[in-house]
């Protein structure tokens, strides 16, 4: 299997909602969706690595909500015209520049 890139993923989930989803819902409903998933994705957090327990039959698969966060994601990049693959890029660069001596020089990520 072939490594999917940012731009393969928004293609794909286009796709899927071209011929399978019916239509994207609103960009206001997929940002609703959006934080749903992301705090599907923090209570799971919340029970791996915080002070919380799983609960009988609760879903256990990390993986799986962070893939629902990039597919809500995709969807809204597709919908507003933002190629997550460019952006990224440009995330990674002004990050770079930005933090290049910052995280090196905080006394608290010293070991």
């Amino acid at each position: 299997m072939s490594e999917r890139t940012l731009r393969g993923c928004q293609r794909e989930v286009d796709e899927w909602i071209n011929t399978i989803g019916v239509r994207y819902f609103s960009e206001l409903t997929n940002t609703a969706v959006l934080m749903e998933e992301v705090g599907e994705l923090a209570r799971l957090m919340a029970r791996h690595y915080g002070d919380q327990s799983f609960k009988a039959g609760e879903d256990d698969d990390l993986g799986m909500e962070m893939a629902d966060v990039l597919f809500v994601l995709c969807c809204l990049a597709n919908q507003t015209g933002v190629d997550l693959e460019q952006a990224f890029a440009r995330a990674m660069d002004k990050k770079t520049r930005r933090d290049r001596m910052r995280h090196a020089e905080n006394p608290k990520l010293k070991s």
